[in-house]
């Protein structure tokens, strides 16, 4: 490792002078294309998406915007996706962002884990969890979630090769309907993996497609390759009943409880009308066309900032104005700096505007439970503030598994809430 890595003391170092660094961990999405076609995806492109390729950053950009990263204080980044390892560069990223110090978190479907990737693995650690998606233990299972033929023997294929090369590795899994009558097996398996020191996590409540547009970022064109208002329909489809969520969550009842006792104890209050209570923006994401963005999942042109310049900013509702330079197209790495020390802490000042969300989701004091936020409300409606119905259906079906509310309560109209909280 002493090719890649070089030590130093982090207390001496400029960054850690005058307080912490502006960046801790960089979220990269290296490509929206991906191998697989899986039906709850938010993402959508298809593998062999010419149009989206070519408008992906270059690898020397993507290098750029590592080396800047690591210049802000960054000690990891997260390569995500899409899928990753699809990309015909990503042995040269991987070992690009190692060589710079940084700690590499993959996420992947683990199709594309060849002999040579996990050599590659092996030889320089990434010193972070792989983390892979499961969508069946059986091929049919699999590939009716995938749409893919093949995908499952690509997958095992690949995750005994992450095994017998000693890399480290979690899953997660797809709360599909095949998956979710294979609960039991896929757990007894992920509990055989070195790495898998409690139960796997699971998607559930699904994100709809967030480029509402179907473009590729604020500064670029529609991209061809996904029919957005299809796909979300597909994605509708797709997911749980809130009573069904919330059955599968209350499984181990006791330990639910147990769990639900001390989150609720911190987190149950209603938010107010500052839309930002999350992390968005205290780190950043960059998506694959060069959008720098406050959480992944947020991706309102008007929220971002475009690394290659042009519009990115502007707009109503709290944007993430561009600086001067932003006339120009050239592919300038400061922004990230900018984004993090002036666009983003403008950003999450966002005050609520629509009435609907003032008089519900305002004075709602099931925000712990809620998975409400800016980036989903943008997905769901396009504005930063509509509240988004299904999600709220989900709170309170928890709610009132929990006691907190009774049958008919809307949260927004209980004052007794406080009390509520303490006897669950």
């Amino acid at each position: 490792m002493s090719g890649y890595v070089i030590r130093r003391k982090v207390g001496e170092q400029p960054l850690w002078q005058h307080g912490s660094p502006l960046l801790g961990r960089l979220d990269i999405e290296l490509t929206e294309r991906c191998d697989n076609d899986c039906v709850h995806c938010c993402i959508c492109l298809p593998e062999h998406d010419e149009d989206a390729r070519r408008r992906e950053m270059s690898t020397a950009e993507l290098q750029a915007v590592l080396t800047q990263a690591a210049a802000l204080g960054a000690l990891s980044v997260r390569f995500t996706g899409g899928e990753p390892l699809i990309r015909d560069d990503f042995e040269e990223l991987y070992l690009f962002a190692r060589r710079l110090g940084l700690k590499v978190m993959l996420f992947t479907n683990a199709r594309g884990v060849t002999p040579e990737i996990a050599d590659l693995l092996a030889r320089v650690p990434p010193l972070e969890l792989v983390e892979v998606s499961v969508y069946g233990m059986s091929a049919q299972t699999c590939e009716s979630a995938t749409r893919c033929r093949g995908s499952y023997e690509e997958f095992r294929r690949g995750v005994e090769l992450l095994l017998e090369r000693g890399v480290r590795f979690v899953v997660k899994g797809a709360l599909l309907p095949g998956l979710a009558g294979e609960v039991a097996e896929f757990e007894a398996w992920a509990a055989t993996l070195p790495a898998m020191d409690k139960p796997p996590g699971y998607s559930m409540f699904f994100d709809l497609r967030g480029r509402r547009e179907g473009g590729g970022s604020a500064a670029e064109p529609p991209a061809v390759g996904c029919d957005v208002e299809r796909r979300n329909e597909t994605i509708r489809r797709a997911r749980l009943s809130p009573a069904d969520g919330v059955r599968f969550l209350t499984r181990d009842r006791e330990r639910y409880l147990k769990d639900m006792r001390e989150f609720c104890s911190k987190f149950m209050r209603p938010p107010g009308d500052k839309l930002f209570s999350c992390g968005a923006g205290h780190g950043a994401c960059v998506d694959a066309y060069g959008a720098v963005q406050a959480c992944l999942p947020l991706r309102a042109p008007q929220t971002t900032v475009s690394l290659r310049g042009g519009s990115g900013g502007g707009g109503e509702g709290g944007s993430a104005a561009e600086p001067p330079a932003a006339a120009s197209a050239a592919f300038d790495t400061a922004r990230l700096r900018y984004a993090l020390t002036e666009a983003f802490p403008r950003l999450r000042e966002t005050r609520a505007t629509n009435p609907e969300y003032l008089r519900r989701c305002a004075v709602c004091f099931l925000k712990g439970l809620c998975e409400q936020c800016p980036a989903k409300s943008w997905a769901e409606s396009g504005t930063l503030d509509t509240p988004v119905e299904y999600l709220c259906e989900v709170a309170h079906e928890q709610a009132r598994d929990l006691r907190l509310l009774e049958p008919g309560e809307r949260a927004w109209e209980i004052e007794d809430w406080k009390v509520r909280v303490e006897r669950i």
